[in-house]
């Protein structure tokens, strides 16, 4: 303990009681009384923190992780807010004397210079001195900075197209219509940007935003801004499938799927529908191709639907264990790598509940493999291939061994039984990425893509009909690639749709995000 807070320390900070009158004793405890809410507001607020940090860190990455982090973000939210609005400690009389501990806070950090600022100039009152009346003459001055939020506003564009009328023939002369992303559309491409991010990336649904713009003073109908999404899709589509072209055109895919809910027709319930999502990314290895992602939906999860997504696909597919993906290794066009993050969780889900040591000295194992991993990113294919070859496969090898040794001793109906076979039998498949420079170690760039969609079935049913979950994945699609190439998706959507209606249509990839915005890729995002 440190001497200052020591019971005598505290002690020698109070003034002598006996000489304290009724008030001021009263001061003194109501002061004492805040400055221990105070405490017990920042512990509380602290053990929040270490429990969030330990969730984010060591927890499983599932939907019920999502909540549990999202449910101690608003309760942070609620802690941090009650104490900013708590009325300041009462006044202690002059007679009372207390040496109180500033509240700690996090240390401030300087505001982006590159948002556009506005001076504003307090001059004194006083022309001259007010107390002699001399001359002032400039000695300085002090500058502070609040940073200020200014809402978005609509605006109206009057497009005028003047009619001339020749003096000799009567010819009337008048500039063409300039092109709208909707036909006869009364949005913007600007809007119609902001109506679609806002429902696919931030999930607003179409009701919410209507009564967001209702309060800026601009009626618009649910139905109207329903028009508008299915306009922009129905223009968007060509962009769409120039990027599955692209996506599909890569030497390895990273594939998953997610159920999401669909209204039923006729009976008002709900059904579940497949979100599937296939990721182009060989950054990791070092590639300069630019990242971009592919979303299809289906009504169900039946092989026939990736194997109608990949039936012209040649190449490396990474993936989970799913059953469906069997015909298509099958065919050997396809090669399968397995994902180790997969037969990971197992593991970790089995060491959280039993602290089982055969779970925990897998995952050390496993573990051993991503910190290689991790130096070795970025490289070229053939150096990561021969930095694995040298330290990985040795690893792969032991653990071979031991899984198979471990697994003649255990019950076969056992937890860890069922997760050390989940591994054995796919082990030609996890052990690819050491025969391949190219492969990933797991399919966390899939799983990575699908977050967006787990975020919004949270605030609203993901789609009214299968056309519906079909736009969805249109426009994930878009707004995932713009993410992946570190574009604005509402900058990228509103350059698009301001453009693609006069876009010839056999250079309709000059508008995917890299090539609109060929800025530097972002850093390598970790797997």
């Amino acid at each position: 303990m440190n001497a200052a807070d020591s019971p005598r320390q505290r002690a020698r900070q109070l003034p002598d009681l006996d000489t304290l009158d009724v008030q001021s004793l009263k001061a003194l405890v109501l002061a004492k009384q805040a400055e221990l809410d105070s405490h017990t507001t920042e512990i509380e607020n602290l053990k929040l923190l270490i429990l969030k940090l330990k969730r984010m860190h060591f927890g499983p990455r599932s939907e019920q992780y999502d909540r549990d982090i999202q449910q101690l973000e608003l309760r942070l939210e609620d802690l941090e807010a009650s104490q900013a609005a708590a009325a300041p400690p009462p006044i202690v009389p002059a007679t009372v004397v207390l040496k109180q501990e500033a509240p700690r806070k996090p240390a401030r950090r300087p505001l982006p210079a590159d948002l556009p600022r506005e001076t504003e100039t307090i001059a004194p009152e006083h022309q001259a001195c007010p107390d002699c009346g001399g001359t002032l003459r400039h000695l300085g001055e002090d500058v502070s900075e609040t940073l200020e939020y200014v809402p978005a506003r609509f605006k109206v564009i009057r497009t005028v197209r003047p009619k001339l009328s020749c003096a000799g023939c009567s010819q009337i002369v008048q500039a063409p219509a300039p092109s709208r992303p909707i036909d006869r559309g009364l949005a913007g491409p600007g809007l119609l940007a902001h109506v679609l991010v806002a429902k696919y990336a931030d999930h607003l649904p179409l009701y919410r935003q209507s009564e967001i713009y209702g309060r800026e003073g601009v009626e618009l109908d649910r139905s109207t801004l329903a028009d508008w999404v299915g306009g922009a899709s129905r223009t968007l589509q060509p962009l769409v499938d120039a990027l599955k072209k692209y996506v599909l055109g890569a030497e390895k895919l990273h594939g998953d799927d997610v159920p999401v809910p669909v209204l039923e027709p006729g009976n008002g319930k709900t059904k579940t529908g497949r979100l599937w999502t296939y990721v182009r990314d060989d950054r990791p290895a070092g590639s300069e191709a630019a990242a971009a992602v592919w979303f299809a939906y289906s009504q169900d999860r039946k092989g026939e639907h990736p194997a109608g997504h990949l039936q012209n696909y040649s190449g490396i597919l990474q993936a989970d264990g799913y059953a469906g993906f069997n015909k298509l290794y099958d065919t050997g066009r396809i090669v399968e790598a397995a994902c180790w993050a997969h037969a990971r969780r197992k593991f970790h889900d089995l060491y959280q509940a039993h602290r089982s040591p055969i779970a925990q000295e897998a995952l050390e194992r496993i573990g051993q493999l991503y910190g290689i991993e991790q130096e070795i990113r970025g490289r070229s294919p053939a150096e990561r291939r021969e930095a694995r070859q040298a330290r990985s496969r040795p690893l792969l090898e032991a653990m071979h061994v031991w899984l198979k040794a471990t697994l003649g001793k255990l019950s076969q109906k056992s937890d860890v039984a069922v997760a050390i076979r989940y591994t054995l039998e796919r082990w030609a498949a996890l052990l690819r990425f050491c025969e391949d420079g190219r492969i990933e170690m797991d399919n966390n760039a899939a799983e990575r893509a699908l977050r967006a969609v787990a975020l919004g079935r949270k605030n609203y049913l993901f789609a009214g009909s299968d056309a519906g979950g079909e736009r969805a994945a249109a426009i994930y699609s878009l707004l995932g690639s713009a993410k992946l190439n570190g574009i604005d998706p509402e900058a990228y959507l509103s350059l698009v749709l301001r453009r693609i209606a006069d876009h010839p249509i056999n250079r309709i990839a000059n508008l995917l995000p890299w090539n609109l915005f060929p800025a530097s890729p972002p850093a390598t995002e970790a797997a």
